[in-house]
Order: C-alpha cells, then sequence, then structure tokens
C-alpha cells in the first residue's frame, strides 16, 4: 500500500494534467476507505506556495499542494505563482475534491514611483517589489485584462532571453536554447531565472562528462573553490550559478527602471479588476524603504492595497533572543498592519531549495501570531470563496457597501472563513448585490 500511494503522489507532479487528476482522485479513494489517513486539521497555515508553474524547488504541482496541506492538516493553504495563472483552476479544484480551504493568486514585480530612490523588497533594485494578489477567483478574464496577462509573460520571456544570450557567451561552450533546453523545465512554457539556473547546470553536465572538467569549468568560471559546491546540480552550485550569472552584478544582470515593470498602481487596478485583493509583500524591515514601512503601506493602501505578506522564517535568526533585529522588525510590522486592520497572511515560498512545506509555527517567535495568521488565512478564504460564487469577496462592491470599516469587514470574512466548509461554498452561488451579510452567515449555518 506504501508503494501505492507513493507512486501516486508522485504521479500528482507529472506536466500531465489528466495524469495528476487521475492520480489525486484514486488518494481520495483511499482516504475514503481508510487505507490513508489525512491529519486532523489544526491552526496552522500557508498561504504562499508557488507550483511547478512557476517554480517549486521539489517540483510540486498545484494537485501536489493541495494534496499535502490536506495530508499535513493545515486549516488553509494558498497558492501563488509567479506572472501566470496556469494552475490557478486546478488548484481550485482540487481543494475542493479534498475539502481544503483555499485560495490561490499571483505574485509579479512592480515598480513604486514614489520609493524610486529607495530598496525595497528587491535586492539592489531602488523602486522595485515583489508584490501580489490574493484570492483571484477565476484565470480566464476579460480581453482588458488578458492583456496584462499577456504583458506579463511576455516581460519575463524578454529577460530571460536577454539574460541567456549574455550568459551563453560568458559560459562558451555551455549555452542554452530557450526553446530546446529551458522551456521543457516547465509545464507550460513559462521559464523563470530558477529554471534557466537548472537548464545550465544540466548542459553543462552534458558537455563536460568528466566530474574532474566539470568541476574545473564551474570552478574557473564562477571563481569559486571545488570544495564549496555540490557537483554536479547540488544546491549550492545552483545558487552560485545564478547568483554569478542573473543577479546584481552578474554577467547576465540588466538594472531594471522605470519602464521595466507595471507600477503598483497598475497592478493593483488589474488586481482588483480579476477580483483579488492586492497585498504588500514584506521581506525583513532592514532595506531602506521597508525602514520608512509606515510610508510605504500608505502608499501601497493609496494604490489599493488590503492585506499584507510575509515569509516568516526570513524574518528571525534562530538561536538568537529577543534582542534579534530580525525578530524586532517583524513584531513592529505585525503590530502595525494590526492596527490599520491589514490581514496579515504567511507562507513558505518553496521556491528555492531548503525551504519548508510548513513554518515552524511552535517556536517561540511565530507562536504568540499564530492567531493573527489564522485570521488572515480566514478571511482570504472566505474572500475568495464569494468572490468565486457571487462577487461578494472583500474587495467587492458589495463589500463596500456593507462594511463601514476594515474591522468590521474583516470580523464577517474571518466569521465565514471559519464556518464555511469548502463543499457548501456552492450554497452561496446566486447571491446578489442586495444580499445582507446576515443572510450570508445563514445560508452557511443552514
Amino acid at each position: 500500500m506504501t508503494q501505492e500511494i507513493n507512486h501516486l503522489e508522485v504521479q500528482l507532479d507529472s506536466f500531465s494534467l489528466s495524469a495528476r487528476s487521475e492520480a489525486l482522485k484514486e488518494l481520495m479513494k483511499l482516504v475514503k476507505s481508510g487505507k490513508v489517513e489525512l491529519a486532523r486539521t489544526g491552526r496552522h497555515t500557508n498561504m504562499h506556495l508557488h507550483s511547478f508553474f512557476s517554480f517549486n524547488a521539489c517540483g510540486y504541482s498545484p494537485s501536489k499542494i493541495a494534496w499535502l496541506a490536506k495530508k499535513t492538516g493545515l486549516a488553509a493553504a494558498g497558492m501563488v505563482d509567479f506572472d501566470v495563472f496556469d494552475g490557478l483552476e486546478e488548484f481550485y479544484e482540487a481543494a475542493t475534491l479534498l475539502g481544503l480551504k483555499a485560495c490561490a493568486g499571483m505574485e509579479t514585480r512592480v515598480y513604486v514611483p514614489e520609493f524610486a530612490d529607495k530598496v525595497i523588497n528587491s535586492p539592489g533594485e531602488p523602486g522595485v517589489a515583489y508584490h501580489i494578489g490574493t484570492g483571484i477567483p477565476k484565470a480566464n478574464m476579460p480581453d482588458e485584462l488578458e492583456n496584462f496577462k499577456i504583458n506579463l509573460r511576455n516581460i519575463v520571456k524578454n529577460r530571460n532571453l536577454g539574460l541567456i544570450e549574455k550568459i551563453n557567451k560568458y559560459l562558451t561552450p555551455v549555452e542554452l536554447d530557450y526553446e530546446r533546453d529551458v522551456l521543457p523545465l516547465t509545464p507550460t512554457g513559462n521559464a523563470t531565472e530558477r529554471h534557466i539556473t537548472v537548464g545550465y547546470a544540466k548542459k553543462a553536465q552534458q558537455v563536460f562528462k568528466d566530474i574532474k572538467e566539470l568541476k574545473k569549468f564551474w570552478c574557473e568560471k564562477l571563481n569559486a573553490e571545488s570544495d564549496a559546491l555540490e557537483f554536479p546540480d547540488g544546491v549550492s552550485l545552483l545558487n552560485l550559478i545564478r547568483a554569478k550569472t542573473m543577479k546584481r552584478g552578474g554577467i547576465g544582470y540588466v538594472q531594471p527602471d522605470a519602464k521595466t515593470f507595471p507600477t503598483m498602481s497598475e497592478t493593483n487596478e488589474f488586481i482588483l479588476a480579476a477580483g483579488g485583493i492586492p497585498t504588500l509583500a514584506w521581506l525583513d524591515g532592514t532595506s531602506e524603504g521597508e525602514k520608512d514601512i509606515e510610508t510605504l503601506l500608505e502608499t501601497a493602501m493609496e494604490t489599493g492595497v488590503e492585506a499584507v505578506n510575509i515569509i516568516p522564517e526570513r524574518n528571525y535568526t534562530p538561536g538568537n533572543g529577543k534582542e534579534d533585529i530580525k525578530y524586532t522588525k517583524l513584531c513592529e510590522f505585525i503590530e502595525l498592519a494590526q492596527g490599520l486592520d491589514l490581514p496579515v497572511i504567511v507562507g513558505t515560498e518553496m521556491n528555492s531549495p531548503g525551504q519548508k512545506f510548513v513554518n515552524d509555527f511552535e517556536s517561540w517567535q511565530l507562536k504568540p501570531f499564530v492567531p493573527t495568521f489564522l485570521k488572515g488565512a480566514y478571511i482570504v478564504y472566505a474572500h475568495s470563496a464569494l468572490q468565486k460564487a457571487s462577487d461578494t469577496g472583500y474587495t467587492s462592491r458589495w463589500a463596500k457597501k456593507n462594511f463601514r470599516t476594515r474591522a468590521e469587514k474583516n470580523e464577517f470574512f474571518e466569521k465565514v472563513g471559519k464556518m464555511l466548509e469548502p463543499g457548501k461554498v456552492k450554497l452561496l452561488c446566486g447571491l446578489d448585490n442586495n444580499t445582507c451579510p446576515q443572510e450570508i452567515l445563514e445560508k452557511i449555518i443552514n
């Protein structure tokens, strides 16, 4: 039985959607027959997981993420891919089948004109910020929004092609063909820097079949000692390839400017029109831009931001006490967000080797904040369910009509998130702008 379960879980990461769907159905049959036991639903969440439609360090598909979230007893889970919505519908469908409270969205990079001279959360890139659209209900959108989606893909593709052109000249004879060597590493052609990095590692192994020659090549090109790297394609080698060729100071790096990415304001307009929640991504409070966090939040909220996202384990140093500067900044940021009634959601990303599936919420640093993180997860799950069913989500016209303050709105959506089981979402279909909040709660209870 263990072998069968392992086989099905491997199939969940197939590039074939039909294979993934069939594997998930078979796993659910095993659950219902009692042959697979799922953990009891707890209070921990992960609302920021990348799937293999952008990059997942373990190669996880949307279905695999949903399955593991349910299997490990997460109270809620969220998938956030870079610049694409290719896995969004699959994730929602898998979550519904599993009875998992879920939301999905997109992460991208934006330009913040008001912070043009300050680094925010993209190291070495003043004015540029990683930014999130949380709880986007569907992938298919009106033509005017489809154009924005296409533009995001084109920005990534053009940057990738520019990177490869420069890096190929430096790494010759290890040269990549984007179509032949990189795109096959992805399910639907949305390649990231990490895919390109893997591509170079694989190509080098093809060119230098002798391990000594391979080591010599990389040590010379990366100016590194052999003992410090894991050959032929270990984490330390991949990280150094990316750092030395693609990141700031690398041979292929191009400094972004005001025209490279859409502005935060433009991106928030898109997210809102798509039915999502514009969400500020916070790094660790140590950059010049994040040190001025009150101004940054004010600027973000003026353009539509209504939630914040944290990757908690970047925000404290294990072994350090409460004097740890990162932990101090984490506490300050959460306190500020709570004062503004901004829902706080957290996750681990999993787009880099070594990142966990679930944060260590039992650590003394994070345990006090678990209720805050759970509240944020319930809110964005409730938003996703209501927006998907009847356009009555957190950022909808219905919400603006029915709630005077964000605190009042948070209370309602948290309550819905706690009470609403995924199997009952269909009961909310057909609601209109005249439905009152109490009617929704009564539908859920009954």
